[in-house]
């Protein structure tokens, strides 16, 4: 399952996205962490001291060896420096399972010690002094595009995200790629208005969207998200003295985590895993070609020099086997003339 944590901030996400990968690390299933955030602080919330934190491989850094791996022997992809953040994968691409040995996961991921359990974590690298004035920080979230562009995951195992903060997730296609998306909101108008975007921009697009409401103290709080945000409010969180004991330096087991804010926990795991059999592998592939169709002609094929529209097989389907393809070809993903109007 993917699943993402956004949120404005200054909201909680990070510190939930945290708590609810350490959850899931002791329930013994496969999990990986991937800090997509501006400001990375997911590895310090998961227990690593900030110098180790600073020393994990970036998969920014890592792009050409991803894409090298990823394009495997997929004739529709000249070369690795035709590939962009979006390129979908196709017949001959090697795609990437959650608790597999990989190369990729070789060279950017690291393995988390959380309290008897464990985690991989990967992040997509800070934003650096050398980028200021020639970088944009989603060409670094361009990675974990890639990334999920090839992944097939399946019951069971999960992948979290901690999404950059606001409405920067939607600066690309990253926001389609999840089972389901937790928004951290606290009880205030600043705290609700990143919902308000997000659900408009996400309806057209079929994302399943749960909000998780933070810092909820008073009858009050709760009475406030349930106005602003109705039937989405999944669970709320209190102010906790075990992640404010961590915050400090002064970590417990997790099992003295507040007896409420584990149940919330819990719950975040039930609704994310009752997505599964709503799963369309086929409306995945074809909003991972829409995105890939709409950078090709914005920006894509004028830097790579080439036909990006190309790379796409309208015969594949992303599916838990690995590789799916339409019966005779009938059940192309995307139709010729689209294809045409991307050239």
């Amino acid at each position: 399952m993917k699943i993402a944590f956004v949120g404005k901030g200054g909201s909680g996400k990070t510190t939930l996205a945290a708590l609810f990968v350490r959850h899931l690390a002791r329930t013994g299933a496969p999990v990986l962490a991937v800090d997509a955030d501006i400001n990375q602080h997911l590895g310090v919330a998961l227990g690593l001291a900030e110098e180790e934190a600073a020393q994990l491989p970036a998969m920014g850094v890592r792009l050409p060896l991803i894409k090298e791996y990823l394009r495997g022997s997929n004739p529709r992809i000249a070369s690795v420096d035709t590939m962009i953040k979006t390129t979908p994968p196709g017949a001959g691409s090697r795609l990437l399972r959650v608790a597999e040995a990989n190369p990729v996961h070789d060279a950017c991921a690291r393995r988390v010690e959380l309290d008897g359990a464990d985690a991989r974590l990967m992040v997509t690298g800070a934003f650096t002094e050398a980028d200021l004035g020639v970088a944009c920080y989603h060409s670094k979230v361009g990675a974990v595009e890639l990334y999920l562009n090839h992944l097939v995951d399946g019951r069971d195992e999960y992948v979290v995200v901690d999404m950059t903060a606001g409405a920067d997730s939607f600066a690309s296609g990253l926001f389609t790629r999840f089972d389901m998306t937790f928004l951290v909101a606290e009880p205030t108008r600043r705290g609700v208005s990143v919902y308000r975007q997000y659900k408009e921009y996400a309806r057209d697009f079929g994302v399943a969207l749960r909000v998780v409401g933070n810092k909820v103290d008073e009858p009050d709080d709760l009475a406030f998200l349930r106005d602003e945000v109705g039937e989405d409010l999944l669970v709320t969180v209190g102010r906790s003295g075990w992640v404010r004991a961590m915050e400090k330096g002064r970590s417990a087991p997790f099992g003295e985590l507040e007896e409420e804010n584990r149940a919330a926990l819990a719950s975040l795991q039930g609704c994310a895993d009752a997505t599964y059999t709503r799963r369309d592998w086929e409306r995945y592939t074809r909003q991972m070609v829409h995105f890939h169709l709409k950078n090709a002609r914005s920006w894509g094929n004028d830097r790579t020099g080439a036909n990006l529209a190309s790379q796409v097989d309208p015969d594949f389907v992303l599916d838990e086997s690995g590789r799916k393809r339409s019966p005779g070809g009938s059940r192309h993903v995307l139709d010729q003339d689209a294809m045409t109007d991307a050239v």
